[in-house]
């Protein structure tokens, strides 16, 4: 267990994660710090926001005077519609993400291993709503983006060589973006690289709280 020191807060690690969004993606958002990315669109990129419980074209979240219960997200949170908004089935939700139709998904974690598998759906013994979508998404989506603090609250490293908890999907993650630094591997056969750093963050600082394996 090792201190760490801070590094970016949740939405400078949003803000990170939204610069991998391109024109013309159709893009999922996990709950936690993944659903501010949508905050931080870059200007002049053009994002479909998808949700697992069948709504494509997401619009940002209403003021409490414009709250509608009747929209909501995989998260269960309360958001508005656009426009072009459209609204179907979770079955069809769920065919655009096994078709491999859906360009990216941001997602959070409790652990991820050097060689990509991901734990996010459950802790052994507590209780728990559901797996969710996490594992479709891992399996289907084109790129998958971890967006989560380096440390657990009790300073336990979460990039680790090998996960401790139930898996969600094995070799499955491209990018690792946390309150310390960014790690990204250019395929599904490469190692992790560390390819940048928050400011006032060493290399040092990374390495003391990282046990998994990387290159820099």
């Amino acid at each position: 267990m090792t201190d760490a020191p801070k590094g970016w807060d949740r939405n400078q690690m949003a803000a990170r994660a939204a610069q991998e969004l391109q024109d013309g993606f159709y893009v999922n958002l996990g709950i936690g710090i993944p659903t501010l990315v949508a905050n931080h669109i870059p200007d002049g990129v053009e994002v479909t926001l998808q949700s697992e419980n069948g709504m494509l074209g997401i619009g940002p979240f209403p003021y409490d005077d414009q709250v509608d219960a009747d929209l909501i997200n995989a998260g269960k949170q309360t958001i508005s519609e656009l426009p072009q908004s459209a609204y179907f089935g979770s079955d069809q939700s769920f065919a655009m993400i096994r078709g491999g139709h859906i360009d990216l998904s941001v997602l959070g974690a409790m652990e991820i291993s050097e060689n990509g598998d991901i734990a996010n759906w459950m802790i052994p013994g507590k209780m728990i709503k559901g797996m969710g979508g996490a594992m479709d998404l891992v399996a289907g989506v084109k790129k998958i983006i971890v967006v989560m603090d380096h440390t657990s609250k009790s300073g336990e490293p979460k990039f680790i060589p090998e996960c401790t908890l139930p898996l969600t999907g094995a070799n499955s993650v491209d990018m690792i973006i946390t309150n310390l630094c960014v790690f990204q591997r250019i395929d599904h056969d490469s190692p992790f690289q560390l390819i940048e750093r928050a400011p006032d963050v060493s290399e040092a600082d990374i390495a003391a709280c990282t046990p998994a394996n990387y290159t820099t």
